[in-house]
């Protein structure tokens, strides 16, 4: 029986967000190993992404961490650092399952990324044979297309007060999955930084959400890693990604809290 391209490509992020379900998903910004996206899974995490934005962490190391995450069945994402074409195309080629790109406060903008990240009709990303995602098998651009198109999570972020303005214009773009809120950065460009009990703040979230069900695409948390409480309050507002937190922060975090554990033994 022939191999369809489509039977080779799944995403378990968009599974998990088409049955209404929380996605969990680690950043990762220190770990230079592909072990890390062994780790992610076993610690029950669903995704994972590579912060190229705030971190060094160079496109080859990307793309093994991506492939790692890819042949043990979860999706791996990358923050580009700019949203432009030598970037998007060359991390999705590298084989990452989605982008999310950051700072976005237009639909021109949007739809740039969009162009960028899908192939044809949807954008006009390179046609290239023999992706990983594709277990280095060659298919016609007629069928690799459309099944990339499909697999790929193309998700933006609002992380200013202008982005929140036009989220519905933005949301309106054909191509766009989802967004991530960035909490930090939109209290920040708000005037309100570190004040996530802001009321404002909490209006960005529902007046995303409202644009996120209008057009039928899902909302994502960024930023609030340290604040459980309105993770939960956003989730029951209808958020679905998660981003909760980092690998260096998870591993300070452990390591913090081994330390108090034997000081608190000492005589």
């Amino acid at each position: 029986m022939k191999i369809l391209a489509k039977d080779i490509l799944r995403n378990n992020v968009r599974e998990k967000l088409n049955r209404g379900e929380v996605v969990s998903s680690m950043t990762v910004r220190m770990c230079r190993g592909i072990e890390i996206a062994r780790i992610a899974k076993t610690a029950g995490f669903d995704s994972l992404y590579v912060d190229l934005e705030h971190s060094s962490l160079s496109l080859d190391v990307t793309g093994q961490i991506c492939m790692a995450a890819m042949n043990i069945g979860m999706a791996a994402f990358v923050r580009v650092p700019a949203n432009t074409p030598e970037w998007i195309a060359r991390v999705l080629d590298a084989g990452a399952l989605g982008i999310i790109a950051p700072h976005v406060s237009s639909a021109d903008e949007a739809r740039e990324i969009v162009r960028h990240a899908r192939f044809a009709p949807l954008g006009e990303r390179s046609v290239v044979s023999n992706l990983p995602h594709l277990e280095y098998r060659h298919f016609s651009a007629a069928e690799s297309g459309p099944a990339l198109n499909e697999a790929t999570i193309v998700m933006v972020q609002f992380e200013s007060a202008a982005g929140i303005d036009l989220a519905e214009d933005i949301l309106a773009v054909e191509g766009i999955d989802m967004v991530m809120i960035g909490a930090n950065d939109l209290a920040a460009d708000m005037g309100i930084a570190g004040d996530y009990d802001n009321q404002r703040l909490h209006d960005a979230f529902e007046r995303t959400m409202n644009a996120c069900k209008k057009y039928n695409k899902h909302m994502g948390i960024g930023g609030l890693a340290g604040r459980p409480d309105l993770v939960a309050k956003f989730v029951a507002m209808g958020a679905r990604y998660v981003s909760c937190g980092t690998d260096v922060g998870f591993l300070l975090s452990a390591g913090a809290a081994k330390v108090k554990e034997l000081q608190s033994l000492t005589p």
